[in-house]
């Protein structure tokens, strides 16, 4: 299963502190899955690029909105699990535009996830959902950082 951790905005600049250890959580993800990140300029420009994912199955995309669900990191695992088990492909995290996501990108999205209900920058979003995804991998493989082991 590949996971793209994508955004809505430039492309970050690899001096930016986030950016820099956004990228460490994605490097370590590669331990237990195919990770990456891109930028897209616009909404449209994300949807159609994981439109031309398009594989054998069709691409999970999980949009960060603070209407969305919020989970914990075992419930969070737990579906992220459920699709690599369902045999999904691409599994595409996005954080959206500042002004926030269109009601046409909502409905197509299988999940809306809201990291909770302060509204964070898109630089710390995309950082926080990176080591989420992390945390995730490690949770579905036994691996003992998320108990602090």
């Amino acid at each position: 299963m590949q996971i793209t951790l994508a955004h809505v905005g430039p492309q970050p600049s690899a001096a930016d502190d986030f950016e820099r250890l956004t990228q460490v959580y994605v490097q370590r993800c590669a331990s237990f899955a195919r990770c990456d990140t891109r930028a897209f300029r616009t909404e449209k420009a994300l949807l159609e690029g994981i439109g031309k994912l398009q594989g054998r199955t069709t691409p999970v995309t999980v949009l960060l909105d603070a209407r969305g669900r919020s989970m914990t990191s075992e419930a969070f695992a737990a579906w992220l699990g459920a699709r690599r088990d369902e045999g999904a492909q691409q599994v595409v995290f996005a954080v959206g535009p500042p002004d926030g996501w269109t009601e046409s990108a909502r409905t197509s999205a299988r999940l809306l996830l809201s990291l909770g209900p302060f509204t964070l920058a898109h630089p710390l979003a995309r950082l926080v959902m990176a080591e989420q995804i992390y945390r995730a991998t490690t949770i579905l493989t036994g691996h003992p950082y998320h108990t602090g082991h």
